[in-house]
């Protein structure tokens, strides 16, 4: 387990919050990981909870992106309370989304967490060709990191929203429909991330679409 000192955090939307911390000596990790995180507090160092490095390897110091959640007190909601020189725990890293080729990225909401990282490490490297994202959202406050994202990934990235209720607007959903009107070839590899529902509505419409299971990395 190590102790992380907050450095830096401010909130990056109205409900995403940024946490900039201390990078433990010799520390690794791989993009599109996760780690088990609690807070340091004796009522909370117990409550461990999942969130995505979108920090890179290189960098010297860790970073997170996390959506603060202030319906009920849970961990989130202490979150969006800690300051600079507060600190939290790293208890493990895990991960099942890895960079495995060129593909069609989907996300929803703080899905898009996994794929920062991967994109950062991507650009940083020249080799960011052959991607296109897709990402969902309720409206444009919501977007996390929207000009970090046109800047990497120029026209290869389009936003959805489903609820942004303004004169003009038609709510769209990532949705079987949508798929075939927006890809048309199936053949391609897909990296999806999001709530749990979304994620397994758009893996099932892409596999009655003739996406191949084996290059689903959800």
């Amino acid at each position: 387990m190590n102790k992380l000192k907050i450095l830096n955090t401010h909130f990056i939307t109205y409900n995403v919050k940024r946490f900039v911390l201390e990078k433990p000596e010799g520390f690794k990790y791989t993009p599109g990981q996760s780690a088990h995180i609690s807070i340091n507090l004796p009522e909370w160092k117990d409550q461990l909870r999942p969130f995505t490095f979108t920090s890179l390897q290189s960098w010297d110091y860790l970073e997170f992106i996390i959506k603060i959640y202030d319906d009920h007190e849970g961990v989130t909601f202490q979150m969006g309370k800690l300051n600079t020189g507060d600190e939290l725990l790293l208890h493990d890293v895990y991960g099942t989304i890895h960079y495995k080729g060129p593909g069609i990225f989907i996300a929803g909401g703080t899905g898009i967490t996994p794929f920062i990282a991967i994109f950062r490490a991507l650009f940083e490297s020249g080799n960011l060709r052959n991607l296109a994202l897709l990402y969902s959202n309720k409206t444009k406050d919501d977007i996390i990191l929207h000009d970090e994202l046109t800047k990497m990934l120029g026209p290869a990235y389009r936003n959805v929203f489903t609820q942004e209720g303004v004169i003009g607007f038609r709510e769209r959903r990532i949705d079987r429909k949508f798929l075939i009107e927006t890809i048309g070839d199936f053949s391609s590899r897909f990296y999806v991330c999001g709530p749990e529902i979304f994620t397994e509505e758009v893996c099932k419409a892409l596999i009655s679409l003739g996406a191949d299971p084996e290059y689903l990395i959800i």
